[in-house]
Parts: structure tokens; C-alpha cells; sequence
């Protein structure tokens, strides 16, 4: 495996020796300051819209721009990241409604199969809580035991104004307590009245409709403005029953519906800015295929505020924000039964962070953040069943996690070809919950989670963590031709309330934790001790054309991780309701393990022409290989994959048709039953007219009706109790879609 290794991280070195002589690049600008140039249209007497704030008139963050239009890089935005923007999200796929499954233009990103608007994303093979994930600055908790409710869920596609994607080689000022990368999301940019005196107003309204599974919905995004005040509305409703997968077979238990609701007010002083936002969502109802219970009520509000200073040392930013979900489980009609499980959590924190520019060459970035999460995971009792009652099983009883993180980081340009970046952080995470019950102290039937409950309730459950990170960076820019990057990190991840105090030991309870999607039971660990990641990878990236326009991006990288958070085996389950062995229990624990891969981008233009329009392509390639260092292979590790894209504009016209390759996954975990799937090809194809100020989006997603099982979409537990346990297999992909979107700008 070490000629692996140094196979792939040969990659990148190779071409610092190459020498190429092209035209300048607009991707590099390693000492002058962008120059933002603005072209507005002539407008109509009498309508006045609301422009978009830039670098020249808010000077504060750029507007998003269009993935094919990168912002310049700095090491604080390291090569191996990826930026995608709000029209390269939305426009990729009319219709989509889950902010996770569009991330997978980005390399190196993979999901997990999960509810309708709960995919699980993954960087180069980690995933879950092992990503930090930022909406618009808050840190969000999942606040259940299968994870129906991660932060990306709490977001529709249509108020995302900009995506940056990181991977381990995040610097620290944006990571801490992560081991995998950091997925930032941000609003989209509010727009401001240009002439003192004028109230400015626009709207946008969309629809859609999807034919696999009769999905639709509808966002609205409405705003008005002053020279310094902007107050907007986004909301969002969308629904879906079950999809088909190839063939027209139907899929249990993969309907849905979500609704979001935010409201923001922004000012600006000068180049200052401030942000107070508020936001609810509603999910009635999200079934869950490879889980064994169902979401039947997911509620969650927040309040967010950020403050951005500019002063002439340079930027002051400061947020704080607070969110609560009340969320219940139990059994849609595809499933039937009666089991509540309901849970209250709470997240709530700060952060400070300051950029100064002590030199025209030096950046320094320090600063402190603080999350707090609050959990009770409860689940009443069921009037006529023993195993159920008669009190209510307590799993997580006042649940506490808080984390202090303080950063400082160092950015320098030592010549116009190197630069350097070097970080270091400490997070300290204290942990605590109260004792707990199962359904019944006296049941036989409840002897199992009688002793463990006993046995936990005697232990000290508070645990204190102090954990270290650093990030070191160098660039190297020998032209415009080429860039060159490389680095190491250490990142620290601390165990999550449910690894480390879900406590039944019952067939039931256990299976009840777990948000693997694979039907077996999970116990929580107390004795867990942190993840340490340590990872190198290096990025080359080469371009040519007048506007960059040709690129190659290469990344290898390696991480070894010391105690990763893994499983090891306890029981098997036996009895006919298990059926006599498929599924297993097991307890979170401490392994070390590595994984090492590449991620391959690349973009360029075909041909133009006046009367046929512009022609293009654009790819990835991401392989990724993961095991533990006793032989045993990571679970959840997407196999060799591939996209590959032929675009074409012409006018108004826009048109994509798009190919994704996925090689069969046979590096399974066996110790969890993990199944293995055939390899697939899926076509799909996309249009879009602009017309006015109306926008038509025609798509078709998996043109042949392909068959195809999804590499992390798990266990079909759905389809293995609607029939007795007759059908025991992977979860089918998504059939044959028609989709169509109509998006009118006012």
C-alpha cells in the first residue's frame, strides 16, 4: 500500500518540474487585488429592481459567483476546495430539493443515502459529524438517533447563495472539532438601492414538477431595499410519495414533505455590515428506506445575527446564533406499528474571528468560537405492549456537549510565486448527561436494558476532552500556467452524545441507534476517546487559454487516523424477528485507520461558433480507498466514480447532458453486513431558455430507466419487513425522471 502512497502524491510533484508557456490566466492574480468590473442593463422607466451588492459598492463579501467563475485564491481558500454558487447548485438539477445531493459537483464529495431532504454528505471517504457543516455560520446538531435531521436539511436549495467546500486540509481558522473537511453555506447576497431616497423591491417565484414519484413545490424569494436596509423572504415548500427505481418498481418508504421559512434584515454602514436572520421549518412526514423507524414530525427555529466590521488594521466578524428542533419517530404506513421516540435539542454558541494585516504580505487570523448542544432523547411508552412500557425509556437524559475553540493563523506571500499558510487551534469539549431508565426496572422482558441501565447509572457520565489542531500550507505559483500546493493537518474530532451514551443493550433499543442505514444495533461507549487525523495531500492544478478556460485539477491525499470511531461486535441476533443472524449488535469503539485516494477535475472548451453556439466539457474523477489497520475495511466507502458533462449555450439556450460512472463496490465491510453493488452508468440530460425575465428548466434523469443500487445507500429495511424478511438487499436508485421548472423574476 506505501507504493500506493507515494504514487499518488507523486502526482503533484511530478509537475513541478514541467515548465509550459501559455497565455495569463484570470485564475491568477498572486499580487493585485481583483478589479470587479459591474455592467447593468438599461432599465425601463418606471421598474426599479434591487442590485446585487459587489466589492465596489458594499465592500464586504463578494456576491457569489458561477462556479466556472472561481473567486481568486488565496491559501485561506486552499486549491484542494471547491466553490459553487447558487446557479451552479439550483440550475444542475431542476427540481432538487436536498442541499446535500447537489454537493456532489464538488470533487471528492459523496452521500448517503437518507430521507428525501437528509442525505448524509462525505469528503474523500468521512462523513457525518466528522465534516463541520455551517449554515450561514451555525453549527447544527443533528438532534436524533438515525441523523434524520442533519444541518444540510435545514436548508432549501433555493436560498443558497454560495457553497465552499473544504477538505482536510482546512485551515484552522475554518474547522475545529472535524477530521474531514468543512462545508460552509451561506445566503445569497442581499441586494441594496443604489440612489439615496429610493425603496427598491424584486421578487422571484419558481416552481417545479418531478414525474418519479410526483414531486413538487415551489420557493418564493422576496426583498426590498434601501441605500443601507435590505429585509428579504425566502420560503420553500416541496413534497414527494415514493420514487421508482429502474424498471417502475416502487421504492417504500422514500416519500417526504418540507417546508422552510426565513426572514432577514440586513444594513450596512459604510463597508460594515449586519445581519439579523430568523428561520422555521416544518417536515410533516420523511420516510426512511434503510432505517427502521420513520420521521413523523420535525420542527426547528433559529435566530441568527452577525456583525462585519472593516477598520485599517483589518475585518472583525462576530456571530451568535440559536437553534432548537423538537423532532418524533415512528412508523409511516409502509412500515406500520406504533413506536414513539421524540427528541428536544438545542444548539446555541458564538463566534469571533479577526483578519489582520500586519504587512502588505502577512495575514494574521485569530479567533475564538464557542457551541453548545443541549439533548433529551426520550420514548413514551405504548399502551398494550410489554416491551414497550410502562414507563418511558430515557436514552439520552439532559445531554450537554459544549466545545471552546481558539485559533490563531498566520498567511504569507514571501514572493510572487510562494506563499505560505500555518495554523494552530485548541478545542476543549466537556460532556455530561443524568442517569436514565428503560421502559420497566422489573420486566424480564426488559432484562437486558434493566442491567445496563443499572450499570450506567453508577458511572461518572461527565468527560472533558482537550484536543489540538494545525494546518501548514505552501503554494506554489511558478506562472499562470500552473499552481502548486501542499500540506499537512492534524484534526481532532470528539465523540458525538450518542457514541458515547446510548446505552440499551436490548435487541429493540439498540437497533433503535444508529444512522448507518444497515439494521444492526449500536451501543454507546463511555471510555471514547477522541479522533486524531493526520493527512497529507498536495494539489496540482494546470490551465491555459486566454481566460483560463482549459484546467486539469489533480489532488492526492492520505490520512491516518488514530482512534477512529468504528465498531466492534458483541451479539448476534437470533430470533424470528431478526431473522436467525442478518443482523448483529455492536458497541462504538477506538480503532486506527487510513484512507488514501485522488480527485481529478477538469474543464474545457470545444468549439464556437456564431450560428451552432459554444460548446464544452467538464468532469471528475474520485477514488477513495478506506480500512482500519487490523484488515477490517471502512464502511461507507464510495468506490472508483466519475462525471463527465458536454454543455452547450447558444443564446438564451442552455443544455447539458451528463454522464455518471460508478464502479462496483466490492470493499465492503463484512463485519457489518455491508452489501456489495454492481457498477452503473446513469445518462442524464438538461435544458434551460431564458425568455424575458422567465426561466424554463426540462430535464431527464436517468434517460435509460437504469436499475442501479447506490454504493452508500445501505439496507432496504423497507422492502425486508413489508415482506417478511423475503426481500433482504441494497437500496435501488432513482428511475427514469422527467422534471420540469419554471422560474419567474420580478
Amino acid at each position: 500500500m506505501s507504493k500506493v502512497i507515494i504514487a499518488v502524491l507523486g502526482t503533484a510533484a511530478a509537475g513541478l518540474c514541467a515548465e509550459q508557456a501559455v497565455a495569463q490566466s484570470t485564475d491568477y492574480t498572486p499580487t493585485l487585488p481583483p478589479v470587479v468590473v459591474t455592467a447593468e442593463k438599461a432599465k425601463k422607466p418606471g421598474k426599479k429592481k434591487a442590485t446585487p451588492s459587489t466589492e465596489a459598492n458594499r465592500a464586504a463579501e463578494p456576491v457569489p459567483q458561477d462556479i466556472a467563475e472561481p473567486e481568486p485564491q488565496t491559501l485561506a481558500k486552499p486549491l484542494s476546495g471547491t466553490v459553487l454558487s447558487g446557479a451552479a447548485l439550483t440550475e444542475a438539477r431542476p427540481g432538487e430539493r436536498d442541499a446535500a445531493a447537489l454537493l456532489t459537483a464538488a470533487p471528492g464529495v459523496a452521500v448517503a443515502t437518507g430521507g428525501g431532504v437528509s442525505a448524509l454528505p462525505a469528503i474523500n471517504g468521512l462523513g457525518d459529524e466528522r465534516i463541520r457543516t455551517e449554515l450561514n455560520g451555525m453549527l447544527i446538531t443533528s438532534a436524533c438517533a438515525n441523523r434524520m435531521n442533519p444541518a444540510l436539511s435545514y436548508v432549501d436549495p433555493s436560498a443558497i447563495g454560495k457553497v465552499e467546500v473544504n477538505t482536510a486540509l482546512a485551515p484552522v481558522s475554518k474547522g475545529g472539532d472535524s477530521i474531514g473537511g468543512t462545508i460552509s453555506v451561506e445566503r445569497a447576497a442581499a441586494g441594496f438601492a443604489t440612489v439615496p431616497g429610493e425603496v427598491l423591491t424584486a421578487a422571484t417565484l419558481s416552481t417545479f414538477y418531478r414525474s418519479n414519484g410526483d414531486g413538487f413545490g415551489g420557493a418564493m424569494h422576496a426583498e426590498a431595499a434601501t441605500q443601507n436596509l435590505n429585509i428579504a423572504y425566502n420560503g420553500a415548500w416541496s413534497q414527494s410519495r415514493n420514487y421508482e427505481r429502474g424498471g417502475g418498481e416502487e421504492v417504500r418508504s422514500t416519500e417526504y414533505e418540507a417546508g422552510n421559512h426565513a426572514l432577514t434584515l440586513t444594513a450596512r454602514d459604510g463597508r460594515d455590515l449586519y445581519v439579523l436572520e430568523g428561520t422555521y421549518q416544518k417536515i410533516p412526514y420523511q420516510g426512511f428506506v434503510n432505517q427502521r423507524m420513520d420521521l413523523t414530525d420535525n420542527q426547528g427555529w433559529s435566530v441568527n445575527a452577525r456583525a462585519l466590521q472593516h477598520y485599517g488594521w483589518g475585518t472583525l466578524d462576530a456571530r451568535a446564533y440559536y437553534q432548537r428542533t423538537l423532532h418524533e419517530m415512528n412508523f409511516l404506513a409502509d412500515k406500520g406499528g406504533n413506536m414513539p421516540m421524540n427528541t428536544d435539542g438545542s444548539d446555541f454558541g458564538y463566534s469571533v474571528k479577526t483578519e489582520i494585516l500586519t504587512s502588505p504580505r502577512d495575514k494574521v487570523r485569530i479567533g475564538n468560537e464557542f457551541h453548545g448542544q443541549t439533548l433529551d432523547d426520550w420514548w413514551p411508552p405504548v399502551a398494550g405492549m410489554a416491551m414497550m412500557g410502562p414507563d418511558t425509556y430515557e436514552n439520552i437524559n439532559g445531554g450537554k456537549r459544549n466545545r471552546v475553540g481558539t485559533f490563531a493563523e498566520w498567511e504569507r506571500k514571501w514572493t510572487p510565486e510562494w506563499s505560505t499558510l500555518i495554523g494552530a487551534r485548541n478545542d476543549i469539549v466537556w460532556m455530561d448527561t443524568g442517569d436514565v431508565r428503560p421502559y420497566s426496572w422489573t420486566s424480564m422482558m426488559q432484562a437486558d436494558d434493566i442491567a445496563a441501565a443499572t450499570a450506567f447509572n453508577k458511572r461518572d457520565h461527565a468527560r472533558t476532552d482537550v484536543n489540538f489542531d494545525m494546518t501548514a500550507l505552501a503554494r506554489y505559483e511558478p506562472g499562470a500556467a500552473s499552481t502548486y500546493e501542499f500540506g499537512y493537518a492534524r484534526k481532532t474530532r470528539s465523540p458525538n452524545l450518542y457514541e458515547r451514551y446510548s446505552w440499551g443493550e436490548g435487541m429493540m433499543a439498540s437497533t433503535m441507534i444508529g444512522w448507518f442505514g444497515d439494521g444492526n444495533g449500536y451501543v454507546g461507549n463511555l471510555d471514547l476517546d477522541p479522533e486524531v487525523a493526520h493527512t497529507v495531500s498536495a494539489t496540482a492544478a494546470w490551465r491555459a487559454g486566454a481566460a483560463g478556460e482549459y484546467e486539469v485539477k489533480v489532488t492526492p491525499f492520505y490520512s491516518y487516523v488514530e482512534d477512529f470511531i468504528d465498531v466492534n461486535y458483541l451479539k448476534i441476533f437470533t430470533t424470528s424477528n431478526f431473522q436467525n443472524g442478518k443482523f448483529r449488535q455492536f458497541q462504538f469503539a477506538n480503532h486506527d485507520a487510513e484512507l488514501y485516494g485522488v480527485n481529478v477535475s477538469g474543464k474545457a472548451p470545444l468549439w464556437a461558433s456564431a450560428d451552432y453556439g459554444r460548446f464544452g466539457v467538464n468532469g471528475t474523477i474520485g477514488w477513495v480507498e478506506g480500512e482500519r489497520t487490523d484488515g477490517e475495511n471502512l464502511y461507507r466507502i464510495m468506490p472508483l466514480n466519475a462525471r463527465a458533462a458536454l454543455t452547450h449555450s447558444l443564446g438564451n439556450w442552455s443544455s447539458t447532458a451528463e454522464l455518471q460512472l460508478v464502479a462496483s463496490k466490492d470493499q465492503v465491510q463484512s463485519l457489518r453486513n455491508e452489501f456489495e453493488t454492481p457498477g452503473y452508468a446513469l445518462l442524464n440530460l438538461r435544458t434551460s431558455y431564458l425568455w424575458g425575465n422567465v426561466r424554463f428548466d426540462l430535464a431527464v434523469e436517468n434517460v435509460f430507466d437504469k436499475l442501479y443500487y447506490q454504493p452508500l445507500g445501505g439496507f432496504d429495511y423497507a422492502d425486508f419487513k413489508a415482506t417478511s424478511g423475503a426481500e433482504y438487499g441494497a437500496v435501488a436508485g432513482v428511475g427514469r425522471s422527467f422534471n420540469a421548472a419554471v422560474t419567474v423574476k420580478f
